[in-house]
């Protein structure tokens, strides 16, 4: 059998099974995000839309770990409605959980420093958002 062939059969097979388990229990609940995907969410909720008046209000902070060490990315937030304790115990956790998926799978990454870019105050509808600011040197 090629392997074109023998790959065909697997994609079937996986198909096949993904269509019978889903006809079984249509109405069971999709489940929720596990691990750091479901920090991360709340994170991002937490955050919500990082609604400012002003600079002062906005910042940054780091997320996720790198296996080498440091973020993974940026997030700019709003102290107007989040919680900074909150934020950062849910980063903790995020980091944490982040490293701990990097040691069990041997994640290696480019171990090139992600600069904080720093946060801005813009112009939105309804008022101001906080963004992070373009960063040339880490391209965000």
């Amino acid at each position: 059998m090629h392997l074109s062939s023998l790959f065909r059969l697997c994609c079937l097979s996986a198909l096949a099974l993904a269509t019978v388990a889903c006809a079984e229990d249509p109405v069971r609940p999709t489940s929720a995000p596990s691990g750091s995907a479901a920090l991360l969410a709340k994170i991002h909720a937490e955050i919500g839309a990082a609604a400012c008046d002003s600079a002062a209000q906005c910042h940054t902070i780091g997320i996720g770990a790198k296996s080498c060490g440091g973020p993974e990315a940026w997030l700019a937030w709003s102290d107007k409605h989040t919680d900074p304790k909150k934020l950062q115990s849910l980063v903790a956790q995020h980091r944490a959980a982040r490293e701990e998926e990097n040691r069990r799978s041997d994640m290696v990454s480019d171990c090139r420093a992600i600069p904080d870019p720093g946060s801005s105050c813009v112009p939105a509808s309804g008022g101001g958002v906080c963004r992070l600011n373009r960063n040339p040197a880490s391209g965000v």
